[in-house]
């Protein structure tokens, strides 16, 4: 497995992460618990040292799934969990969380319990999940920063922050990683967020480097999603949308026709290729989909290549916001 530097903090990490989220929340039922616990012992063996998760994800069963999945492996794997959200602990039955809390005496008390599930002694990578705009991210930074002075956490991250949040932040505390979502249908980091990461050594994790399974080629305008899945609140998983989105994927067909390759590897391939300190976290719940990603580490995307998908995306506009506008107003801040 190829191994990918995040930043110039030190963060060392194999080139594609796994994305554990769908696992236990988010796109449908709860999955089984032995078997996703398989599953991620399954992508360890095939050379997968880096982990996703968040107090918020279930909430906080994932974090419970991924620590007794990795225990095995401590010491071998780097996990990353979130903090940010204003439930505090797993007493709090009518926990909202639909509110933020970044407030630095809430970050001292429920890191506690992400160390608990993760069943560590220090979380390697801790996002704040989402910029709290009640909260000076000085504050937020400094607040990591005595976490990382008391062994608790190793290296630190933003999501989907904006890029002067990102400046601020690392000026007190450096920033090892953003999280934020990145793929051929979602581009908007390239006009600021990139360049700064660049210009100030940090490493960038893309979450939902798949368009939340559209790239894949395995979605169309007729597929029905379950009840419960947060998709059918995403403006751009209209059917309409997808009706007029499917000229991407029909683009990410013909590379990968070209190429033996399956439209999922070309998408990630193309991410991997934009960057050298460009990590995607694809999630998945299927050992299949996780060994059909990682063979995007083999396609090799020359700069024809690239310039041959640069030219036809550049002709295709994605339909569709790419969240409520709720969880809109959270980004870039």
């Amino acid at each position: 497995m190829q191994k990918r530097k995040l930043g110039n903090t030190g963060l060392e990490v194999s080139a594609l992460g796994l994305g554990c989220m769908g696992m236990s929340w988010s796109y449908g039922a709860a999955k089984d618990k032995q078997e996703m616990i398989q599953l991620i012992r399954s992508a360890v063996e095939l050379g997968i040292t880096f982990f996703d998760t968040a107090e918020v994800y279930g909430p906080f069963t994932n974090e419970e799934l991924v620590g007794e999945a990795l225990e095995p492996f401590k010491g071998k794997v780097a996990i990353a969990t979130k903090f940010g959200w204003a439930a505090a602990n797993e007493n709090e039955a009518n926990a909202r969380w639909n509110a933020l809390n970044s407030r630095p005496e809430h970050i001292k008390k429920v890191v506690e319990g992400s160390l608990k599930r993760l069943k560590v002694e220090v979380i390697d990578l801790y996002y704040q999940h989402r910029v709290d705009p009640n909260v000076p991210i000085e504050d937020v930074a400094g607040a990591v920063k005595n976490l990382i002075q008391q062994g608790k956490v190793k290296y630190w991250g933003l999501s989907e922050a904006g890029a002067q949040t990102i400046r601020k932040a690392h000026a007190v505390q450096p920033v090892t990683a953003l999280q934020s979502e990145y793929s051929l249908w979602t581009r908007e980091p390239e006009k600021e967020i990139i360049p700064t990461l660049e210009e100030l050594g940090i490493g960038f994790v893309p979450f939902s480097p798949l368009g939340k399974g559209f790239l894949t080629g395995k979605i169309d305008e007729t597929t029905k999603l379950d009840s419960d899945d947060f998709r059918n609140t995403v403006p751009r998983f209209s059917p309409e949308n997808r009706k007029a989105n499917q000229a991407l994927v029909d683009l990410l067909n013909k590379v990968a026709q070209e190429k033996n390759a399956t439209p999922a590897q070309i998408a990630l391939a193309w991410l991997l290729a934009q960057k050298s300190w460009i990590v995607p976290i694809p999630g998945t719940t299927k050992l299949e989909r996780l060994e059909e990603n990682l063979g995007a580490i083999d396609v090799a995307l020359t700069n024809d290549d690239l310039k041959e998908i640069e030219e036809a995306a550049s002709h295709i506009t994605v339909q569709g916001n790419r969240y409520s506008d709720f969880h809109e107003s959270l980004t870039g801040r």
